[in-house]
């Protein structure tokens, strides 16, 4: 479907600041995502399967080698591992589950890691499942469908003008390579970016409308958390009600897109995340985050339920990679699964703790030829459960 305003609208909206007015293009964003989803929700929830020791220079991302940042650092989890994530984040109420590794590439032992990893979580959690490997082939693309993953994410970051400020070292043709790649295996594509790098708005819009080009299912929007030692640390957050604004005004650009809130929602939005799930969100990254903490799924559940969207599960959650969890979608009311399925596939004192950034990550400060623990003592290797 195409966009549902204008460039040139676009641009208008973005400039308006009078929370009367905001407000109203949240109603207009809420009636779109309705009218295409119903109250169906799409939770996610990701695991860091590996971090740290980036080669490449993205100027947001505190595990860039190029960045002063402390880095978080592990290797490639074992697969076994990547399942235990998984078991976590089914019971804490999540509908797909990603699994994340750093860098542009990976080696072909990595890549077997994560390929058994899919498999595993495939047959033992009705989960979706979804990879974020960074570039690849169509031939890796197609065994990782082949091992069970549905979707695949690769963010565009920016728009193409902004995109040589945020980095030099990955192409943006490179990107759309991927997602060619991605899409030509018969995989779904997850493709987002960053807001608050230091774009203008016009390139904001640019890069809602290139999205709207490329069509993919998903459509992951970060907002920046500047991070001293990186390239953008030292910019202030987003003002919550242009946060808010500007997730409406993407809403109305990609009326068909899964459109979700990932990083940094809590630091940038604070007391207006509910308003901005109503200016068009099918859902957020539930938990914890990449190398940050986030809300506890609990709240991030009530934050849709308020509004009288579906967090519940369907037994085919793992076969249909599409939302399919509105009420009334199948014969007679959703039922929440979780509990039956937990009972006959998890451990019985399956204690529930999302991937946790703050005591499963080792802390490499650079340039000071040590390491440090982040928060309190964990093995990075261990399991989150």
């Amino acid at each position: 479907m195409p966009p549902l305003i204008t460039r040139e609208e676009a641009l208008r909206l973005g400039q308006i600041s009078d929370h009367g007015e905001i407000e109203a293009l949240v109603e207009r964003a809420w009636e779109a995502r309705v009218d295409r989803f119903g109250d169906a929700t799409d939770m996610c929830s990701l695991v860091n399967a590996k971090s740290g020791g980036c080669a490449e220079d993205c100027g947001f991302c505190a595990q860039s080698s190029h960045a002063e940042a402390d880095t978080p650092m592990h290797a490639m989890m074992e697969p076994e591992q990547m399942l235990a994530h998984a078991y976590a984040a089914e019971a804490a109420g999540a509908h797909r589950f990603c699994m994340v590794a750093q860098g542009q590439g990976l080696s072909k032992r990595d890549f077997e890691k994560v390929l058994e990893g899919a498999r595993l979580v495939a047959e033992h959690t009705n989960l979706k499942r979804c990879a974020s490997i960074g570039h690849m082939s169509v031939a890796r693309a197609t065994q990782l469908k082949e091992a069970g993953i549905q979707r695949v994410h690769h963010n565009v970051e920016s728009s193409s003008t902004f995109y040589p400020e945020v980095s030099q070292t990955v192409r943006y043709e490179g990107r759309l390579r991927t997602i060619a790649a991605v899409k030509e295996a018969g995989l779904e594509t997850c493709v987002g970016g960053i807001l608050n790098l230091g774009e203008t708005e016009e390139q904001r819009v640019e890069m809602a409308f290139e999205l709207a080009a490329i069509n993919p299912t998903s459509v992951p929007i970060n907002l920046l958390i500047p991070r001293p030692g990186t390239k953008f640390g030292e910019r202030m957050v987003m003002e919550p009600w242009e946060a808010v604004k500007w997730v409406a005004i993407f809403r109305l650009i990609l009326p068909e897109a899964l459109f979700r809130l990932c990083g940094g929602r809590i630091e940038n939005l604070g007391e207006l995340q509910p308003l901005a799930v109503k200016a068009g969100l099918n859902g957020v990254m539930m938990g914890n985050f990449l190398t940050a903490l986030g809300a506890t799924p609990e709240e991030d559940r009530a934050m849709f339920e308020e509004l009288g969207l579906n967090v519940a599960r369907q037994p085919d959650n793992g076969s249909n990679p599409r939302p399919d969890n509105r009420s009334g979608w199948l014969d007679g009311e959703t039922p929440d699964l979780i509990d039956e399925h937990l009972a006959l596939n998890a451990p019985a004192s399956l204690d529930v703790r999302l991937w946790d950034p703050s005591t499963q990550l080792h802390y490499r400060s650079k340039g000071k030829g040590r390491r440090k623990r982040a928060s309190e003592h964990s093995r990075a290797t261990e399991p989150a459960l």
